[in-house]
Parts: C-alpha cells; structure tokens; sequence
C-alpha cells in the first residue's frame, strides 16, 4: 500500500468492519475499528430517536476523537499503514440527519474544533450498497437494536455522505460499488478492491463499479 492512513467508511452494514479488517490482517497494518458497541445511548436512540440524537451523537464524537486521537499518532515500527473502518467525518454526517437545528449548531462547533486536531487520511473509501442490501446485511449479523432501523433512515445517512463527497477536495476518495461483490468469501471480489485501492490517486472522486 502507498498510503500512511487509509479511512474505510460506508452506510450502516456496508461491510467497512471486514474490509478493514482483511487488509489490515494481509499487509501488516495497524487497525483502528469504532468502538460503538459500547455506547449506551445507542440501543436508546434507535427506539426514541428525538430524545436520544444530541446525546448519541456528543457521545459518539467524544469517543471517535479521543480514539483516533490516540490511535493516529507516530506510525508503529511494526506496521506498514494505518487503516480504519470510520473518519471523524462520519460523526458529522449523521449529526446533520439526526439533530434538531439548533443542537446541529452547537455541534458543529465542537466538531469543527476537534477535527482540527486530526491527520486527514491519505486515501478516504467509500463502500456504496444500496438499502435493501444493506438492511439484508443487517439482518444477518443480528444486533438486536440494529433490526428496527428504517429504510427510509438508511437513505438519510447515505445521502449525506455523498453530500459530504460532492464537497471534498483535500484528499482522494474512493466509491467502491460492492452490491454484487462478496469480498469476505470471494478472494477475486477481494484481489479486485486491493487492485484498486492500491494505485495512486489525486484528490478527487473516483468512482469504482467492479
């Protein structure tokens, strides 16, 4: 790989957990995974989304800086990168869908003043699936307070990435198509996104259909 820092990201069940993790496991990587499961506000917010959003996503944006924060800082001796499954971006862009006006207000000013504080990542993936796939996947993997979630907020969310990706310029960003791609258990599906995450890229959008 030619790059220092490498974000993952993707709608909720996009599959940014695996991909991460195989790359990091086939070239000595280090692996940055979220630590979502311990939020105790999450399970909450999927059954009283208007009470439990500005908690939720405070929480979520403490935890995402104090861990990247930590976890990006001199590159380990022992690893050839830096890869990881979210950027501190994602907790913005569901900040902007889940918030009221005013408590988005508030947050964008914590969130300005902490991503400040963060390396940007050398090459940003975006894994795009459609919803029926992705509530498919999330069925599959059996978070209980994942089943309830709404089709209609899946589309919200992966809306505002592609806002997100329409506006950036400052490093390259990948839009890997995977809806008919099985990289877990297909090791051709696999070698084709290492293929391409491989090459180097200029900042801008690329658009990857496999």
């Amino acid at each position: 790989m030619k790059y220092n820092f490498i974000a993952i990201e993707g709608n909720i069940g996009a599959g940014k957990t695996s991909l991460a993790s195989l790359i990091a496991n086939d070239f000595n990587a280090k692996l940055i995974l979220e630590q979502f499961e311990d939020n105790s506000f999450l399970p909450k917010f999927y059954q009283e989304p208007d009470k439990y959003a500005f908690p939720l996503e405070m929480s979520f944006l403490a935890a995402r800086f104090q861990q990247l924060k930590d976890q990006l800082g001199p590159q380990d001796l022992f690893k050839s990168f830096t890869i990881s499954d979210y950027y501190i971006v994602k907790s913005l862009i569901f900040a902007q869908k889940t918030l009221a006006e005013d408590e988005l207000k508030l947050y964008t000013r914590f969130f300005n003043i902490i991503q400040q504080q963060l390396p940007m990542p050398d090459l940003f993936i975006y894994l795009h699936v459609i919803t029926p796939k992705l509530q498919e996947n999330i069925k599959i993997r059996g978070r209980s307070y994942e089943q309830n979630i709404k089709g209609e907020y899946l589309e919200k969310i992966q809306d505002g990435y592609f806002e997100y990706i329409k506006q950036q310029s400052k490093f390259p960003v990948l839009i890997i198509d995977t809806n008919n791609v099985d990289f877990v258990h297909n090791k051709k599906h696999y070698n084709n996104i290492v293929s391409i995450i491989s090459k180097d890229y200029l900042p801008g959008v690329y658009r990857i259909l496999l």
